[in-house]
């Protein structure tokens, strides 16, 4: 059974840095994919990285490349997102997300997602 928690999430200034971890309490992370999705308000919520089982494959939204880096610990059932260079525009609820196979972008293709954290960023 998956159980994703996320942490990290909190106020930060334009320009500064997060760092947003998720933890799975099961027994399978190491066979998944995982993924930071982020919902603003009144949007639909987005994909803004993803990681394979081995961490051999990562993907981006393109407004994040080069500043949020995605990385994982199968020895530790987690899943991080540093985020750099924050922007006001980065500021929503970031939900963790996992499924069995590859990276997809769609929300609606993850069964499996934690409660969220919310980071905003003031300008």
């Amino acid at each position: 059974q998956v159980q994703l928690v996320e942490s990290g999430g909190r106020l930060v200034q334009a320009g500064g840095s997060l760092r947003l971890s998720c933890l799975d309490s099961g027994h399978t992370f190491s066979m998944l994919a995982m993924a930071w999705f982020r919902q603003a308000p009144g949007k639909e919520r987005e994909i803004v990285a993803g990681i394979n089982w081995d961490g051999s494959v990562t993907y981006y939204e393109d407004s994040v490349k080069g500043r949020f880096f995605i990385s994982r610990d199968n020895a530790k059932n987690t899943v991080d997102l540093q985020m750099n260079s924050l922007k006001p525009e980065d500021m929503a609820v970031y939900y963790c997300a996992a499924r069995s196979g590859g990276v997809v972008l769609r929300a609606a293709l993850y069964p499996n997602w934690g409660q969220g954290t919310q980071v905003t960023v003031s300008s």
